[in-house]
């Protein structure tokens, strides 16, 4: 364990971050709101915190192990979460505590899109840039970011991008050099929120609102800059653009460089996790489309557009909103709800378990089916042709049961505050999933819950985003060990 390094680069990170305090301090000034001494305030405090860790250990130069690569990244998050919340604070015209500008600030980065905050239509727009920013940055991954900036400075990044990106996923280097990798991605996010946003200002959007919904699109968020979310434009072609942009989003972004450098789309039709993803989202979209029309619930048009909307929004772990889908009649909004702990593909910027998890779950389960019936039979598991290990699978299994006690707990921490069984289980799996949206008291937004329970749901929100095991190492006594 290198603690010397590890504070040099949480040093460096927290320098690096308080520069993206700019754009919404260079909005405030433009503006001429109220915001701007804020920004101002928060950037200093953040580049000086940083600037004192760093000083004292910048010439340490030993090389990262994989301990220390899951450090940084569970530390950065907090941190950054922590300081994130600054500009939420300080503001006077958000009047929020600590414990609601904390929330609002991690959510945010771990895209999730929960938020404390009413009135979005009255708030500066610097806030507002803020908050989607925040998002923007928290979809790609800091840590992902920093691995194309860091190798300059003389400090490696594989052990940081690992320690971000866990899980089983085939594209782990999509090119030689971390560094490159790194980069390659962030070409491919920073195009994608691109052609989003101009997509956006061609159906009917403000400049601003392509933008700022751009980011929170591309990121998997939900954060709006209205009050209604998507429901305030009121046209179906911006849902659909939506709907397409969250969809490709949500798949891996390693596949959209291999079909941007191929000029091919052969990598989409190979690739088993994202049939099964798309496969899903069909089906759940068919249920809920099916079920909204033959109810009654909606005419035949508006079904199609909201089902198919409020589908893909809530399984991709996006979490924006056309109406409130929780007043949807009998099982629909429990229905979402259970979409979203797939969440999307591994490599995406969605939340949730992974489709390629669930996938290997699945085809576990019909593998054993199958043995009942030929119990001499070898019958291999695989991913397209290639046979999947059995180390593999039971990492799977051992990620998914870690999932659910995480979540079992969490739910009876929440149901110890006094929230009913419904709001409980809905808050726990739209933070666990980094969804946003929840059910009961939650279904709008969370400021009426305690201080106590938005303080567990930051833990689930950051569980969530590093995917469990990266946070949950750092409490193991092995971990500590020379």
């Amino acid at each position: 364990m290198h603690l010397t390094v590890t504070l040099r680069i949480l040093g460096l990170l927290l320098m690096l971050f308080s520069s993206t305090l700019l754009v919404p301090l260079l909005v405030a000034l433009l503006e001429e709101d109220s915001t701007a001494t804020s920004f101002v305030t928060a950037l200093g405090l953040t580049f000086l915190a940083g600037f004192v860790l760093w000083l004292p250990f910048q010439y340490a130069r030993q090389e990262l192990r994989i301990r220390d690569g899951f450090l940084v990244t569970s530390l950065f998050w907090t941190v950054l979460g922590l300081a994130g919340a600054l500009p939420f604070a300080l503001a006077e015209s958000l009047r929020l505590s600590p414990m609601d500008a904390v929330f609002e600030s991690i959510s945010g980065l771990t895209t999730t899109g929960a938020t404390v905050i009413t009135g979005l239509d009255d708030l500066p727009r610097s806030i507002l840039i803020y908050r989607q920013l925040l998002q923007w940055l928290g979809g790609i991954g800091i840590i992902v970011i920093a691995v194309a900036v860091l190798p300059m400075l003389g400090i490696g990044g594989m052990q940081l991008y690992r320690a971000e990106i866990p899980g089983p996923t085939k594209d782990r280097k999509l090119t030689p050099r971390i560094a490159e990798t790194a980069k390659a991605l962030f070409v491919v996010y920073v195009a994608l929120t691109a052609i989003c946003a101009l997509a956006y200002l061609a159906a009917g959007m403000s400049g601003f609102d392509a933008v700022a919904h751009a980011f929170s699109t591309v990121a998997i968020g939900g954060f709006s800059t209205h009050d209604a979310s998507m429901g305030y434009f009121e046209s179906d072609a911006i849902l659909l653009i939506c709907t397409l942009f969250m969809l490709v989003s949500a798949m891996n972004f390693g596949l959209h460089f291999m079909a941007w450098r191929r000029r091919s789309l052969g990598a989409y039709r190979q690739d088993s996790e994202s049939r099964f993803f798309l496969g899903v989202m069909l089906l759940g979209s068919a249920v809920v489309c099916s079920y909204l029309i033959l109810s009654g619930a909606l005419s035949v048009e508006h079904g199609l557009v909201q089902g198919l909307f409020h589908t893909v929004s809530i399984a991709t772990t996006t979490g924006f909103g056309a109406t409130d889908f929780s007043l949807w009649p009998t099982f629909l909004p429990v229905l979402l709800l259970m979409m979203s702990f797939m969440g999307g593909c591994v490599g995406s910027t969605a939340g949730g378990i992974k489709a390629v998890r669930l996938m290997l779950i699945t085809k576990q389960g019909i593998r054993e089916l199958k043995q009942l019936v030929h119990p001499k039979a070898i019958i291999p598991l695989k991913i397209g042709r290639r046979r999947v290990e059995a180390s593999m699978v039971s990492a799977v299994w051992s990620f998914f049961a870690v999932y659910m006690f995480v979540f079992v707990t969490l739910m009876l921490g929440m149901l110890a505050t006094g929230l009913d069984f419904l709001t409980a289980f809905s808050a726990v799996a739209a933070s666990l999933n980094n969804l946003g949206p929840g059910l009961g008291e939650v279904s709008a937004n969370y400021a009426s819950i305690s201080d106590a329970a938005k303080g567990m749901l930051c833990l689930a929100m950051l569980l969530g985003r590093l995917e469990i095991f990266t946070l949950l190492v750092l409490f193991t006594p092995m971990f500590w060990r020379l």
